[in-house]
C-alpha cells in the first residue's frame, strides 16, 4: 500500500493517504463499481501515460455525472478521499526514493484478499493506460515487456489461494514487480496519443 511519509525525515510530508477499506465503501456505490485498488491502479495508467488533466478525467470514470443527481450523504467524502488519494499518489510516484507502492488491503489480511485486490489494481492500471490512448509503440522494448508481464498478473488464478509461505512470497514478488513497473512506466517518455 501506499505509505504515509515520516516527517521526522526533515522533508515536505506528502498528503495523507486514505485508508483503504473506507475508500472501498466510500466507492461502493460508484457506478463505475470499482475497487478501492482498482481506483488506484486506473489512476497511476493516467499519470503513467502522460495523459492530459489525469485527476480530472480519472473522477469522471469514477464520478460520472449521472451520479451527481443521486442522494447520497458520502459524496463529498467520497471525493475528499479521491482527491487525497491523487495528490499522495503524484507526490510518491515523483519520489527520488521510490516511496511509490499500490493501494491494497493491510498485510494481515487473508492472502487470497490481498491477490484479487492485486489482480484490481493491475487491471486497473492497465484500464487507466487503455482511455489515455497509450502509445507502446513509443515505448522502449523492455518497457513493452512489462505490459506483457502485466497482462500476465491479470491471468493469476485466484481460486483457492492457499495461505502458504510460497504463494505469500510469489505475492511479494508480484507486488514488487507492479511497484517497479509504475515508476519505469511513469520515467518513459510516454505521452498518450491525442485525438
Amino acid at each position: 500500500m501506499i505509505q504515509n511519509p515520516d516527517p521526522a525525515d526533515g522533508g515536505i510530508p506528502a498528503p495523507a493517504v486514505p485508508d483503504h477499506d473506507e475508500l472501498e465503501r466510500l466507492l461502493a456505490p460508484s457506478a463505475l463499481s470499482c475497487t478501492a485498488a482498482e481506483a488506484h491502479g486506473i489512476y497511476c495508467g493516467l499519470l503513467a501515460s502522460g495523459a492530459d488533466a489525469p485527476r480530472e478525467r480519472w473522477l469522471a470514470e469514477l464520478l460520472p455525472a449521472a451520479d451527481t443527481g443521486r442522494t447520497d450523504v458520502d459524496a463529498d467524502s467520497r471525493r475528499a478521499a479521491l482527491d487525497a488519494l491523487a495528490a499522495a499518489t503524484e507526490a510518491s510516484l515523483a519520489d527520488t526514493e521510490q516511496a511509490f507502492h499500490p493501494l491494497l488491503p493491510a498485510d494481515d489480511r487473508p492472502l487470497g484478499e490481498r491477490a484479487t485486490a492485486v489482480h484490481g489494481w493491475t487491471r486497473g492500471l492497465l484500464y487507466g493506460l487503455g482511455i489515455a490512448n497509450l502509445d507502446q509503440s513509443r515505448l522502449a522494448p523492455e518497457t513493452r515487456e512489462v505490459f506483457d508481464d502485466l497482462m500476465e498478473v491479470t491471468r493469476m488464478d485466484l481460486d483457492d489461494i492457499e495461505e502458504t509461505t510460497e504463494n505469500e512470497d510469489a505475492l511479494t514478488e508480484v507486488l514488487e514487480f507492479l511497484r517497479v513497473a509504475a515508476l519505469l512506466l511513469r520515467e518513459q517518455d510516454t505521452p498518450a496519443r491525442h485525438g
